[in-house]
């Protein structure tokens, strides 16, 4: 027993639980309009730019969150702008825009010659590195984040299935899908430290599509998302403690752990429909 509680008397495992635990609900959270609106690329583009951000941050001698969160809105904002224009794609946009800002970083980090962030770390996630400002900043964004989608959650939800009709109803696409870039911008710079940035958009995806198998109920899938997103957050830094993995995989893991079971639960229960309708149909 000593053995399983023996993490919890650290202050860095304490504060990478609070931080993974929140970071894994607002995934949870925000992934299921990314999902919905069949933006999942959109995470894994804007995390590559927010690195870009957080380089450039350090070289200029700016507060991280900073630069990195101005720097992943401005992407999140100039692919909205060149996927209006509807000349190239919204994938092919998020493509140029973030890979580009993404190389950007790593040019600032071959001229200046040093990065002292760990970059093993931003790009899988280290719990050692999560300090009390990360749970701050991480408990912040997520309050930020449930207010945006309680005020807003009936402008989100057309935007998201009809944003022709939310338009003639009077809903301002620009400006949700404005704030929407900028809650997930926000998600994603709170979360590099714990998830890193190659796995931040496996946890906007995950939960989001194991809500999407389990019920054709949106507020029922936002519940289950934020709950799986949870779990997997604090499942996964529990056990990369003891299995020495990095944060962010062994919480994708996790995740993936939980739709296989999902996965096999929900096919499960659509062959049991029908040979129960056709049972009732014989009867």
């Amino acid at each position: 027993m000593s053995t399983l509680l023996d993490p919890f008397g650290y202050d860095f495992f304490v504060n990478a639980l609070l931080v993974a635990t929140l970071a894994g609900a607002l995934c949870g959270l925000i992934g299921v309009y990314v999902v919905l609106r069949g933006m999942s690329y959109i995470g894994h583009g804007l995390s590559h730019a927010i690195f870009g951000g957080a380089v450039a941050a350090y070289a200029l001698d700016v507060s991280y969150y900073l630069g990195a969160g101005v720097w992943g809105l401005v992407s999140a904002l100039l692919v909205q702008q060149v996927a209006r224009r509807r000349t190239i794609g919204a994938d092919a946009a998020i493509g140029v825009v973030t890979s580009s800002s993404f190389a950007v970083g790593i040019v600032i980090i071959s001229v200046i010659g040093t990065f002292t962030q760990n970059l093993e770390a931003a790009l899988f996630g280290d719990v050692l590195g999560v300090t009390v400002p990360d749970v701050v900043a991480v408990g912040a964004v997520t309050l930020f984040a449930a207010g945006v989608v309680f005020f807003r959650y009936r402008e989100l939800l057309f935007a998201t299935f009809d944003p022709e009709v939310a338009e003639v109803s009077g809903v301002n696409l620009a400006a949700t899908d404005t704030l929407l870039a900028l809650t997930l911008s926000a998600l994603i710079t709170v979360s590099m430290n714990v998830l890193g940035v190659t796995l931040i958009a496996a946890m906007l995806v995950i939960p989001a599509v194991i809500g999407r198998l389990l019920t054709d109920s949106f507020s029922r899938m936002l519940a289950i998302s934020v709950g799986v997103g949870t779990v997997s957050g604090a499942t996964g830094v529990y056990l990369s403690y003891h299995l020495d993995w990095p944060s962010g995989p062994s919480v994708v893991l996790t995740a993936a752990l939980i739709f296989a079971v999902a996965y096999v639960f929900s096919a499960a229960r659509r062959r049991a429909i029908p040979e129960a309708a056709l049972d009732a149909h014989a009867g």
